[in-house]
């Protein structure tokens, strides 16, 4: 199977510092694949870098057509689309217009700001596929803090992204929301590719196929989640940081 997107050799440099050092790391259709590592280890960097905002060396292909140098605007039209920590959407505008905007390409102002009575029939699929099919027109603004989250994911699916790249989608969610978000996670998935941005370890054994753990911007392990838990030097560097920070926690 030919990976959904490409990435060779990836060096992000701030000031002479390298955020992001040779990295290699390749998305497949049909996964969900993890990226951890402690704060600082270039895991946003890296995402920056593929989606337009963060200048690197290195290459990015997706559908043979090399993305390095190309606008962010070009890239997203590519297919490539992404969430930040904090969910992005039209907080005064319904979820069905939310969603109806991000579908829009090729419509004109106007239109898009119009409200309009019947839905394409993907917009309307895509906020079942996503919970909110009861949430329609509720203001994004006063949804859930994982709805939002959703309402987010749905905005790129509409958009028709089949690379979605997630920065830590489940923060600040309760048990039942990260659940939720997992299985979303899998269903989305089955035909497209997609990153999650993780410090969330019980998560990450939930659900990914693959993971990629960072380390001082460069890849220290990949493979699936019992081979990158196996690893000891993933557990000295990243799994035993997490479990001692959870320890400290706890007492």
């Amino acid at each position: 199977m030919s990976a959904a997107l490409s990435c060779k050799q990836i060096e992000v440099a701030f000031d002479g510092f390298k955020a992001v050092a040779g990295v290699d790391l390749e998305l497949d259709r049909g996964e969900v694949h993890f990226l951890i590592g402690p704060n600082g280890a270039g895991k946003t960097t890296l995402v920056d870098a593929i989606t337009g905002l963060a200048k690197y060396t290195g290459s990015v292909v997706k559908d043979g057509e090399e993305l390095r140098g190309k606008k962010v605007h070009h890239i997203a039209r590519k297919g490539i689309g992404r969430t930040f920590q904090t969910a992005t959407v039209f907080e005064n505008l319904t979820v069905a217009q939310n969603l109806d905007i991000a579908a829009g390409a090729g419509r004109s102002p106007w239109t898009l700001l119009r409200r309009r009575k019947h839905l394409p029939q993907h917009v309307t699929d895509t906020m079942e596929r996503i919970g909110l099919k009861d949430k329609a027109d509720t203001p994004a603004g006063i949804l859930a803090h994982g709805q939002k989250q959703w309402l987010e994911i749905g905005m790129l699916l509409v958009g028709d992204a089949d690379v979605l790249l997630l920065d830590e989608p489940i923060a600040g969610m309760g048990h039942e929301e990260r659940e939720t978000t997992g299985l979303l996670l899998h269903d989305i998935a089955a035909d497209r590719a997609v990153a999650v941005v993780e410090h969330d370890m019980d998560f990450m054994r939930a659900f990914a196929h693959r993971v990629t753990v960072l380390h001082a911007g460069a890849v220290l392990a990949a493979g699936t989640v019992d081979e990158v838990s196996d690893d000891p030097r993933v557990q000295e560097v990243y799994l035993g940081t997490a479990k001692e920070n959870a320890d400290a926690a706890t007492a």
